[in-house]
């Protein structure tokens, strides 16, 4: 008998591997917007041009947008009306004879671009209109469902064009969302590195250092951030964009996405529409690192600061609605174990929710 079979005699040969996509051009600055073209020829993309943007979006961007691409592209438009999969397939039959996509405009619209471009196999541009949230540059998108909000698979964009012109002529709210969606990469990371403790889950500590690092540029300078400004719009897409990057780098939302963000996908189903999705992870930010042990008070000073909400009522909704929320929490993507998957009483999550109008 041999000793072929015996395993441990065997060199251990390293196995690992991980295919990190990044934006290759990134393009944050005053009427960069005039780039486009530029960014295309340099990254080769063809010259059949699927501009897909909303009815207010397109007046915004998207009509310039066209009138740049038209002298080297056939450029067709598409107005994505809403988020859903009707709306998605709908805008992937018309798109499937383009060489590339852009997303121009708010969050939705570039999730439907980046799903679209994954489903079809093209590469995309993302021009955010808006900084609302970090999505801009993230390998996933979120689809509204009958059963509440669904996290989908989808690939970063090959390149970013923000023109803080536009940006910082977009409503004051949308800015302090997208702080807030940042700022709340503290308790995501927080749940990751609990996660990795409770159940064994892999980290990487790249990853969280970047995001970490994206949440202190936001508080840091948070007494300076003001809507209308250039320089606001330049420093939040600056962290929206490398939110997004810690994404890629991790393979996961993981770096960008906790509790925090289960109570909004929650309130998404207990009370939809009622705010944005940046100012919900804040408020959800607030509570969860408080169950961490962490500094609850000095985060929900700098979203004051910011000028985003911090109280259910700050959010449209009724105290009983976020209670609610941060029960059925753990329904939400019970895969990913966070803080609000150890057990919250409802006794606890009230005293939580009266804690948040507490000076």
């Amino acid at each position: 008998m041999g000793g072929e079979g015996i395993k441990v005699l065997r060199e251990k040969v390293f196995d690992k591997s991980r295919w990190m996509q990044f934006p290759r051009d990134v393009l944050i600055g005053h009427e960069v917007i005039d780039e486009i073209p530029s960014v295309c020829r340099d990254l080769h993309l063809g010259t059949r041009a699927f501009l897909i943007t909303g009815e207010h979006t397109m007046s915004i961007a998207g009509e310039r947008i066209a009138e740049l691409l038209n002298e080297t592209c056939d450029v067709r438009c598409h107005i994505a009306t809403a988020i859903s999969p009707d709306e998605i397939a709908r805008t992937e039959n018309a798109a499937e004879d383009a060489d590339f996509i852009l997303g121009i405009g708010g969050g939705r619209v570039i999730d439907i671009a980046k799903i679209v471009s994954y489903n079809l196999d093209r590469q995309f541009i993302s021009v955010p209109t808006a900084a609302a949230h970090d999505g801009v540059a993230s390998a996933r998108a979120t689809v509204p469902t009958a059963g509440g909000s669904t996290s989908m698979e989808a690939h970063p964009p090959i390149a970013v064009v923000a023109d803080t012109g536009i940006i910082a002529a977009a409503p004051r709210r949308l800015l302090a969302s997208g702080c807030a969606d940042i700022i709340s990469n503290y308790t995501a990371i927080l749940d990751w590195e609990l996660a990795h403790r409770m159940r064994g889950e892999p980290i990487s500590e790249y990853a969280i250092a970047l995001s970490r690092m994206t949440a202190e540029i936001i508080v840091k300078n948070a007494g300076d951030i003001s809507a209308h400004t250039e320089e606001s719009a330049w420093m939040v897409m600056k962290a929206l964009v490398s939110s997004g990057v810690a994404m890629s780098i991790a393979g996961s939302s993981r770096p960008a996405s906790g509790g925090e963000h289960k109570f909004s996908h929650a309130l998404d189903r207990i009370a939809p529409g009622r705010s944005l999705h940046g100012e919900q992870c804040g408020v959800g930010s607030i509570v969860t690192m408080y169950l961490h042990g962490g500094d609850w008070r000095g985060l929900r000073d700098s979203l004051r600061r910011i000028g985003a909400p911090t109280t259910p009522a700050g959010l449209g909704i009724e105290d009983e609605q976020a209670v609610e929320a941060l029960l059925s929490a753990r329904t939400i993507r019970p895969e990913r174990f966070t803080i609000l998957d150890m057990g919250l009483s409802r006794q606890s999550a009230e005293k939580i929710i009266r804690m948040l109008y507490e000076e």
